[in-house]
């Protein structure tokens, strides 16, 4: 890396991380803050968490295009300034269309947000470099939501709307932050219009679609948002709460098990994966998601005592954090490779939208299956964390020697991307 590109990322991860330290502020208490503190009632706030899924997929088709024609940055900033406007929006808005309207914007901005500064650490990194900023990003992410969360824990008061405005203030005002910083950002190589690929939006997504190893990952990277992420503030908590009887205060454990083993194990972690074919590596995540659901299996459908179902709830969430930190070193870094020259904005944001899709359908079906069907939503979950090894061997066939262990680059002079040719390597 040169000297510009470590400056530059190092800005970047000050600013992920003050970005996620302000939402760590709300995202924990924004369905008490619409359905109790403004009285909107349960309806409204399950629309609210809709129309951040639904605001995130009609813009994330055309930010991938404005990010490889204007650059990342300045698509940040603009994304920045709505998330903020939403979120101070947000804080202040007490009818339902108000809150409705808000959260669009900001869910529109927190959409953006993701592949921008994804392709803003990809300018700013090599194939080397690559996966150990991302994992960095991670880890700065969760660190930022866990410490935001446990600061606005104590500040929020469920009786005083206030409380809530000053949540999303500290939030709005963060983003702003990070605007400041991300506009002293030098980036070693910021595209113009000029530099953008000359084919239209529709033969930029007809030769992302043509690309075999990126709709592979994109399969995948669906089943695996909708098997994990999409789960763990619906389907599976409705499955511990009913099924396995455990209390709100042992669910707050496990969301926070969750993030201190993604903070704890993220470059011990990586150590391990550096060195390792990408696509192995997601088979293994795979599997221990899979002892992750059998551990669960046990919480709710064993016949231990409360302490030992309580225990087995916790470790399922622990186990799904180390799947979680293998994974960011590996899946993000793998979207950009596999991206040709001055596509990689393009990329990330087909695959924010798959993650979105993703998100969008995990609750909807995990939620009340994992309520009323513990035993087949366990099952269920359990072989689509299978499903995920197998996509993960199948998506090694299509990579080549590079894509699949970046490390290979160091000495060879040409570094392929984008669709190219399958190389058979040994494992």
């Amino acid at each position: 890396m040169t000297r510009a590109m470590g400056a530059a990322m190092r800005r970047i991860h000050v600013g992920n991380a003050l970005s996620a330290f302000g939402l760590g502020f709300t995202v924990p208490y924004l369905y008490v803050y619409v359905a109790q503190v403004r009285g909107l009632g349960g309806m409204t706030a399950g629309l609210v968490l809709a129309v951040f899924a639904v605001a995130a997929l009609i813009v994330l088709p055309f930010a991938g295009r404005a990010i490889v024609r204007r650059g990342p940055r300045p698509v940040l900033l603009v994304a920045l300034v709505l998330a903020a406007v939403g979120a101070l929006s947000l804080g202040l808005a007490g009818s339902a269309g108000a809150v409705l309207l808000s959260a669009a914007g900001l869910g529109a901005g927190q959409a953006v947000m993701q592949p921008a500064l994804a392709t803003m650490i990809v300018e700013c990194s090599t194939a080397e470099t690559r996966s150990r900023a991302f994992a960095m990003q991670f880890f700065l992410q969760n660190l930022g939501l866990g410490v935001g969360g446990l600061i606005g824990g104590h500040l929020v008061d469920t009786t005083s709307a206030s409380s809530f405005t000053l949540l999303f203030g500290i939030e709005a005002a963060m983003f702003l932050v990070l605007a400041g910083v991300m506009a002293t950002v030098r980036m070693p190589h910021s595209p113009a219009i000029g530099d953008a690929p000359s084919q239209s939006a529709k033969g930029a997504w007809k030769q992302l679609l043509g690309n075999r190893a990126m709709v592979q990952l994109s399969v995948l990277g669906f089943v695996m948002f909708f098997a994990c992420y999409g789960q763990f503030e619906s389907g599976l908590s409705a499955y511990g709460v009913e099924a396995a009887g455990i209390s709100t205060s042992a669910l707050g454990t496990a969301l926070a098990a969750n993030t201190a083993m993604i903070v704890v194990a993220q470059f011990a972690v990586l150590k391990f994966v550096e060195r390792r074919r990408r696509s192995r590596v997601i088979a293994g995540v795979g599997l221990i998601w899979a002892l992750a659901w059998v551990t669960a299996g046990y919480a709710g459908l064993g016949h231990g005592s409360q302490e030992m179902a309580t225990a087995a709830f916790v470790s399922t969430y622990a186990l799904f954090g180390l799947g979680e930190a293998m994974l960011s070193p590996t899946v993000a870094p793998l979207v950009a490779d596999l991206a040709p020259e001055g596509m990689a904005g393009q990329y990330n944001s087909a695959f924010a939208l798959v993650k979105q899709l993703a998100l969008a359908v995990g609750p909807a079906v995990g939620g009340p299956l994992g309520a009323s069907l513990p035993g087949p939503y366990v099952v269920m979950f359990l072989v689509f964390s299978l499903g995920i090894s197998v996509l993960a061997v199948r998506l090694g066939r299509q990579l080549t020697a590079v894509q699949d262990q970046p490390w290979r680059a160091k000495g060879s002079l040409v570094v392929a991307r984008g669709a190219a040719e399958p190389v058979g390597v040994d494992v």
